[in-house]
């Protein structure tokens, strides 16, 4: 699908897979318990500012993962992944997701 041939305001499927990838990163990454769970990684920045003003209903699936009520918009999605990282001042290095890295040293203690 061209963006010639689409709707005004529709979202790209890129868009919408991207941002469902995402999502069921972050419901792995919130599975964690708190203390073990690394920070929210930036990668989520770009496809949660993709659908981030689309009032398009989400699948069920990824309000369930996002714990939102069903029916939920891409839009109020996006507002629940950015949310964790809008307020850190450090993010994780890929292998420290979801969980945080536990050195050698850290269990020796």
């Amino acid at each position: 699908m061209s963006p010639a041939t689409m709707k005004r305001g529709s979202m790209h499927p890129a868009a919408k897979l991207q941002f469902e990838r995402a999502v069921s990163e972050f419901s792995l990454w919130r599975a964690v318990p708190e203390q073990e769970r690394s920070p929210a990684p930036a990668w989520w920045w770009q496809p949660a500012l993709q659908v981030a003003e689309h009032p398009e209903q989400m699948p069920a699936l990824s309000c369930d993962q996002l714990e939102l009520p069903a029916g939920s918009s891409y839009a109020a999605g996006a507002a629940v992944l950015l949310a964790p990282i809008i307020s850190q001042a450090s993010q994780p290095w890929p292998d420290e997701f979801p969980r945080k890295f536990k050195s050698a040293t850290s269990k020796a203690e």
